[in-house]
């Protein structure tokens, strides 16, 4: 059996909940592993969504998955979102909420976008600060994820992996990693996958995400919209070989297709750990970027003005 990590269960293969799937999910209880919602469709809703999330949660293991949190920003945290989402948890029941690492908006106005944050001591600081306090409010642990992102800041000190690590073990959190978001992040910027995910503290991964996304030729943007292209299914098999036994989320949230359809992409993460022997690190394909229809430099850096 393996072993939880954080004391969060390993619940196998799951997909996202979703509202064009609602009738099928209630009327064919589909053997799924796990569901995954976003917690902005149901914590302001007595609704039909929050009776559907009601009957699923009664059935099936649920992860909240938060995009509001805004724990990079420089306004007060906001607690009265917060008190919402810990009464939603309360109710479901979830096996943990997560949110990413990133910030939505300013000065009391939301961009309804996953903005990146600078990478340097100041930032970590001051994220890990507001994970403590988030932590301490909702009394569980939190989850974060790695965005996907379509800038720098200049004056960015620490990868993205150094962040992460020093944020996860700090704040005692756990992260969400989006391996497509890496591969995505990757080819924007021009940095090696597979090197980030080696670095990351395997410990404290808790939660894979996989997604599909839209190749603009000098840019990637993450559209979970299709299905997983195969260099995220080798980066995909390269963390999993690292970590043994982490949930894995299908994310599928435009173009939705039907459940079936669906849920065998999930089944497909199963079935591609299930095949031959896990190679080692160094035998995953690596992305050669120079190579790859529409090789660029990576995008511009952010400066920021006094």
């Amino acid at each position: 059996m393996t072993e939880p990590r954080l004391g969060l269960p390993a619940l196998g293969f799951g997909v996202g909940l979703r509202a064009p799937h609602f009738h099928y999910v209630l009327a064919k209880q589909p053997p799924v592993d796990w569901f995954e919602i976003i917690s902005e469709n149901y914590i302001d809703s007595q609704g039909w969504a929050r009776h559907v999330l009601r009957r699923v949660a009664e059935r099936y293991p649920v992860v909240m998955h938060g995009v509001s949190l805004s724990i990079g920003s420089t306004d007060p945290l906001d607690f009265g979102y917060l008190g919402k989402l810990k009464a939603l948890a309360s109710e479901v029941q979830p096996k943990w909420i997560s949110d990413h690492l990133c910030w939505t908006g300013v000065l009391g106005h939301t961009t309804h976008d996953l903005l990146p944050v600078p990478l340097n001591e100041e930032t970590l600081v001051h994220v890990v600060e507001r994970i403590r306090a988030v932590q301490d409010f909702l009394e569980r642990p939190l989850v974060l994820e790695n965005p996907s992102t379509y800038l720098t800041f200049e004056n960015d000190t620490l990868s993205e992996w150094e962040f992460l690590r020093s944020m996860a073990e700090e704040a005692g959190c756990g992260m969400l990693l989006d391996v497509n978001n890496v591969y995505v992040s990757a080819f924007n910027h021009g940095f090696d996958p597979a090197r980030y995910i080696e670095a990351l503290p395997q410990d404290r991964i808790v939660q894979f995400h996989l997604a599909g996304h839209t190749h603009c030729g000098t840019h990637i943007i993450d559209t979970h919209d299709g299905e997983v292209v195969d260099p995220v299914w080798a980066l995909y098999r390269q963390a999993a070989h690292r970590t043994s036994g982490v949930p894995t989320l299908i994310e599928w949230d435009a173009k939705i297709p039907e459940f079936p359809v669906l849920h065998a992409e999930a089944l497909k993460a199963r079935e591609y750990l299930r095949g031959a022997p896990l190679p080692c690190a160094s035998a995953i394909p690596q992305v050669d970027f120079a190579a790859l229809p529409g090789a660029h430099p990576p995008l511009p850096v952010f400066v920021e003005q006094p």
